[in-house]
């Protein structure tokens, strides 16, 4: 990236000395003698200022228009060229650009303003006041629009991106949030019949209400544990409870990720499937095996969309110890446009889902060809509730 700027800059450098060299020589040629050396040595300054704009480009764009509007001034005054000439105007215009483009919205107008007010001052250095709308002042505002347009079109669509990434962000948050509180509502209901349950043995057998409470906390503790995951997320009252695979408990075994990945091969790829035993995913919280096949079930959904050629798949779940490592992986060649086609909205979904469960999720391509998505989740240590609560 940085290779490419000073690449960009340099072919830059090139046009700007292309452009003050032409205009000295026309203005040498029509008014003779030095005075081509006023215009070309204040629209180098501006230029030079313009390849420096990376460095501050708040303070680029106004030393930039404080040279401009001398120049105007001293041509106005010492009966020289109009002002600003083209390749000072070509300066301001990279600097009105690039600061409509990048700086702030009150500091962008300001510089845009001011790029406005240099332009249309060129109309006192102007000697041909008479025939109309002086050719400078023509050029000088119509370069200025240019830039502006250059600069606002890049920034409204970053605008755009940025807005549709924060939606995605936010469905995600807001489908997590149902499945939690699906999650949370079952372990409280749970909490409740064991306390009227812990009612009756205490009047019949005082001896077992230990027990009793002891089922009540284990419970209140995995309902603790869900809720902390769901702070910080919001529920859409006006949307539908949406159901999480394999209802409250999110995965319900390994059978609807086994029909995921089948529904997967019918479209003529071979899928390897790698996952835990039933026992191993029957203590995940709900949260993690939830997460588990959203993430499985959006990369396969990004192979079939941006991976047409791959022949093989590779699904791996994973645990080592508190860890959970979710890996995708494809085997399709490498593409000139394809990583911008696999970083789409759907990961910010996934990274999203991922991080709020203080997960992490990479992407990217593999060595040699391919595509791998693998996410790592923290599955904490299942607190086993006693034989008479799982009754």
């Amino acid at each position: 990236m940085r290779v490419r700027r000073w690449a960009a800059d340099a072919g830059l450098g090139v046009i700007f000395a292309a452009v003050l060299a032409f205009w000295a020589y026309r203005i040498a040629d029509s008014w003779g003698g030095g005075y081509w050396g006023f215009d070309c040595a204040a629209g180098a300054v501006v230029c030079v200022i313009a390849l420096a704009r990376r460095f501050d480009p708040a303070r680029a764009a106004a030393a930039g228009l404080a040279v401009a509007a001398t120049a105007v001034l001293a041509a106005r005054f010492a009966d020289l060229p109009s002002e600003p000439g083209p390749g000072m105007a070509l300066g301001l215009a990279v600097l009105v650009g690039t600061a409509v483009r990048a700086l702030p919205v009150v500091t962008a107008c300001g510089v845009a303003a001011g790029g406005l007010a240099v332009a249309t001052g060129s109309l006192l250095t102007a000697h041909t006041l008479a025939s109309g709308v002086p050719s400078v002042t023509a050029m000088n505002v119509l370069v200025w629009a240019a830039a502006v347009v250059a600069g606002l079109c890049p920034r409204l669509l970053d605008a755009r991106r940025r807005a549709v990434a924060e939606g995605v962000r936010r469905a995600e948050r807001l489908r997590l949030a149902r499945e939690l509180h699906d999650v949370v509502a079952h372990h409280v209901t749970g909490i409740v019949v064991q306390a009227q349950a812990a009612r009756l043995v205490a009047h019949k057998s005082p001896g077992k209400a230990g027990d009793a409470l002891a089922e009540i906390e284990a419970a209140g503790s995995d309902a603790l544990a869900a809720m902390r995951r769901v702070v910080g997320l919001l529920r859409d009252p006006d949307e539908p409870a949406a159901r999480a695979p394999g209802g409250p408990g999110g995965l319900g075994g390994l059978d609807e990720l086994g029909e995921l990945v089948g529904r997967f091969e019918a479209g003529g790829r071979a899928v390897r499937l790698r996952l835990p035993d039933e026992e191993e995913t029957a203590t995940w919280p709900p949260e993690v095996a939830g997460t588990v096949y959203r993430v499985v079930q959006e990369s396969l959904t990004n192979i079939s969309r941006h991976a047409p050629h791959a022949r093989s798949v590779t699904v791996s779940v994973e645990r080592d110890r508190e860890t959970l490592t979710v890996e995708v992986a494809d085997d399709s060649p490498r593409g000139p446009s394809r990583h911008h086609q696999r970083g789409g909205y759907g990961l910010i979904g996934m990274r999203e889902r991922v991080e709020a469960l203080g997960g992490t999720l990479r992407a990217g391509p593999r060595p040699g060809a391919g595509w791998s998505v693998r996410a790592t989740l923290p599955v904490p240590r299942s607190k086993a509730l006693p034989e008479r609560a799982r009754r």
